[in-house]
């Protein structure tokens, strides 16, 4: 046996994602986004959230996060985030590099949410000194959470009105965004612009496409031809756009996107209720979308590894993994998995 619960990353291409690439690889189309599909994207996403949205497709999450936080940021400036935030932990320096200096500050929080309190507190910390001090510029949140956690859109709201009191720019990098609004079963306005958010990275790979993010702004058009200049200096305005934007357009068309998310998210819980039944393993977060992790002796989960269930051990612990349920992911290999942890 050997099951793959490491990363929704190492899924598969949705088939119709793929039948979407089929469509749009038929003959010629314009180049760098010129093409007929990411035209309609301004149009698609604008319906879609509601109110007037401006997108960038791009291939990856990070430069999504680095551009969105460098178009906001000034090299002085800080961005304030979780500290497991993935722009902090899990992005090699990029969000600095594209900002030409910018410092992101992490704030702790329990199960990987930021709390209006401490955001305050960490923001006046880093003031009072004049031109010796950074500038406080932007504020990252992350949904779901790198702990598998989801922010209502209060919480967001809560978070996003600090941030305006401030006088911040409110960012959110949402590579789980879809498993977020699926579990919460809301409207993605609401996670949003309506709670205060600015920009959105909007993540589709993880959610069954092949390189394709999106940038997307809320009624800030004025930011868009710096976020397009950053695009193409740092190399990242492909010259067959078509094929990300095609496969955006068909992702959340009819729903798609949720659908798949909805199952991802279905799979996680009938785990993470497994393990509430455990007699020796236990849940480390209470899990809102497609992650869970687990807390299990190490020789426990020594052993999941040896039976062919492949997972990602957390860094600095030999007792907490993590497991992650994908749009693939199918109800056997779930229940093959929870065998596992029993037999």
């Amino acid at each position: 046996m050997s099951i793959n619960f490491r990363s929704d990353n190492e899924t598969p291409v949705a088939d119709a994602i793929w039948r979407a690439l089929e469509r749009a690889n038929q003959g010629t189309a314009w180049a760098y986004a010129e093409d007929r599909w990411s035209e309609r994207l301004d149009d698609a996403f604008s319906r879609l959230f509601e109110t007037d949205t401006r997108v960038l497709p791009v291939a990856t999450g990070t430069v999504a996060n680095s551009i969105a936080l460098a178009s906001v940021s000034p090299p002085w400036g800080t961005v304030f985030c979780h500290r497991s935030a993935h722009i902090f932990c899990d992005e090699s320096g990029a969000p600095e590099f594209f900002g030409n200096g910018l410092r992101l500050v992490p704030v702790d929080g329990a199960d990987g949410k930021l709390q209006p309190d401490a955001l305050e507190q960490a923001i006046r910390a880093s003031e009072g000194h004049g031109v010796h001090s950074y500038v406080p510029a932007a504020l990252s949140v992350t949904q779901s959470t790198e702990s598998g956690t989801v922010y209502t859109a209060g919480e967001i709201g809560a978070l996003c009105k600090v941030a305006a009191n401030r006088s911040l720019a409110t960012h959110m990098d949402g590579a789980r965004f879809a498993n977020a609004v699926a579990a919460l079963d809301c409207h993605p306005a609401d996670l949003t612009w309506r709670a205060g958010v600015e920009m959105l990275s909007f993540g589709a790979s993880k959610n069954g496409c092949m390189a394709a993010e999106a940038l997307l702004f809320f009624g800030h058009s004025e930011l868009l031809e710096t976020a397009e200049r950053m695009r193409k200096r740092s190399g990242h305005l492909l010259s067959k756009m078509r094929y990300v934007s095609a496969q955006l357009l068909a992702y959340i068309e009819d729903g798609l996107w949720l659908q798949m998310a909805a199952h991802a998210n279905a799979q996680a819980h009938s785990f993470a209720e497994a393990m509430m039944r455990h007699e020796e393993a236990c849940l480390a977060f209470t899990p809102g979308a497609n992650e869970v992790f687990v807390r299990w002796s190490a020789e426990g989960l020594a052993g999941l590894h040896d039976k062919g269930v492949q997972f990602h051990l957390w860094p600095g612990h030999d007792d907490l993994a993590r497991f992650v349920f994908g749009h693939s992911t199918s109800a056997e290999e779930t229940q093959a998995l929870i065998d596992a942890f029993d037999g």
